[in-house]
């Protein structure tokens, strides 16, 4: 059976850096920080009080009172985020458009946090007296996969629809099986990516009692600092991105746009830790090797890597070690960067976010940087050797770009997009 071509025909995006696609590019190319105190709640009393935000979003501006009373911040983000990918692409416009063929998959590690969290409060506070007392949309609003369905109603689309959950490799396996089923030919067209909103008590206070966030309060801008010997763990991020993966006649057919073609996915576990890395970056390594061997590549055809770089001291390290081992000389010829140094970490968004960024990174020939990097800030256990990318956006040729996520409980996942050429 001969597999069909999947191509990048649309693109949309809300982040903290900005609530579209050309908002958010252009800040990261200027190495902008999206990181600053946190507004969503008061988090005085927390030990660290900073994330990177969504700014400037009003609900009300997107749905009407009714529809927002079924809606979890997540879905608010996931579902304008695709409203922005379809509309780019031009897809639901299109003539003779087979609905049953288009699907939906967009992920998230978390879902509904925020819900959950009102949800069991109320009844801790309230229920012993009152007895139970639930929201009827509690369910519905909170579930990890309930942004696709939304979207698949909004737009009638009746093909493939579901969420994927994978931590923070979610949206890098939602943008894996999307490709597999198109060029598989089990769809033409799929709108998929990954929405997460877990700047809340909860999400904030869970991840400070593993001691997995930065706590560098004084200066919340700078505290994402992947590579750096003085980074202290990993900001946390929320928002959503979205692409429309397509069939490559299907898109010819009807004068699509190509921003460039998903050319291979690759997946693995560590088998190692409930939440680290594997020290050798074993996962890491065999989830890029897969996606290369899918791709049909070898190491040397790669110029651009955006990593999964959280800024945690032993996950950094890990990945170096993987890319290092995969790449071997090669590596020291490729361009990395982790666009999470001005996101934030956006858990299961973040890598819909990142292979966002290496498509643009490969449509426009422009690397995004590593920001926060200051001189003789280095770890022993980093080759500095290596073209991070540190502090200022980068013009070279990038033909093929590789886009890495990995999450607790060992799960990795990698994407690989190249330019398009018929």
């Amino acid at each position: 059976m001969e597999l069909k071509r999947v191509v990048i025909t649309g693109l949309g995006a809300i982040t903290p850096l900005g609530n579209d696609v050309a908002a958010t590019w252009e800040a990261a190319k200027a190495g902008k920080s999206g990181a600053a105190p946190i507004t969503h709640f008061d988090a005085s009393k927390f030990k660290t009080q900073f994330a990177c935000e969504v700014k400037g979003f009003n609900a009300a501006d997107h749905f009407d009172r009714k529809k927002l009373r079924q809606l979890d911040l997540y879905a608010q983000y996931g579902i304008v985020a695709a409203r922005q990918a379809v509309a780019d692409s031009g897809l639901a416009e299109a003539e003779n458009l087979n609905k049953n063929r288009v699907g939906v998959i967009v992920a998230a590690g978390i879902g509904g946090l925020h819900t959950f969290e009102e949800e069991a409060g109320y009844y801790a506070v309230n229920g012993a007296e009152q007895g139970p007392k639930y929201n009827p949309f509690f369910i519905p609003k909170m579930i990890a996969d309930i942004a696709s369905g939304h979207i698949s109603m909004e737009y009638e689309f009746h093909g493939p629809n579901y969420g994927v959950v994978s931590a923070c490799a979610s949206s890098n396996n939602a943008l894996i099986d999307a490709f597999n089923l198109i060029r598989l030919g089990k769809a033409d067209a799929i709108i998929t990516g990954g929405a997460e909103a877990a700047i809340f008590p909860a999400g904030v206070g869970g991840f400070n009692s593993m001691h997995a966030l930065s706590t560098r309060n004084d200066s919340p801008e700078t505290a994402s600092r992947p590579f750096s010997a003085s980074r202290d763990g990993f900001v946390m991020g929320e928002g959503s991105a979205v692409l429309v993966l397509e069939e490559l006649d299907h898109a010819l057919a009807r004068g699509a746009k190509i921003y460039a073609e998903v050319a291979g996915g690759g997946m693995s576990a560590d088998a190692y830790h409930l939440t680290a890395t594997h020290p050798e970056g074993l996962g890491a390594k065999l989830a890029m090797q897969n996606a290369l061997e899918d791709a049909g590549m070898k190491p040397e055809d790669v110029d651009y890597i955006n990593v999964h770089g959280t800024s945690t001291p032993v996950g950094d390290v890990s990945e170096i070690k993987a890319i290092k081992d995969l790449f071997g000389d090669h590596a020291y010829k490729l361009n990395i960067s982790s666009t999470k140094s001005m996101t934030g970490h956006l858990l299961g968004a973040t890598g819909a976010m990142e292979a966002l960024f290496s498509v643009m990174a490969v449509k426009e020939d422009i690397v995004p940087p590593t920001i926060n990097h200051e001189e003789g800030d280095n770890d022993e256990n980093i080759d500095y050797n290596l073209n991070f990318t540190f502090n200022r956006a980068q013009n070279r040729q990038v033909n093929v770009a590789l886009s890495n996520a990995f999450g607790f409980g060992g799960h990795n996942a990698t994407v690989i997009v190249k330019k398009f050429a018929k």
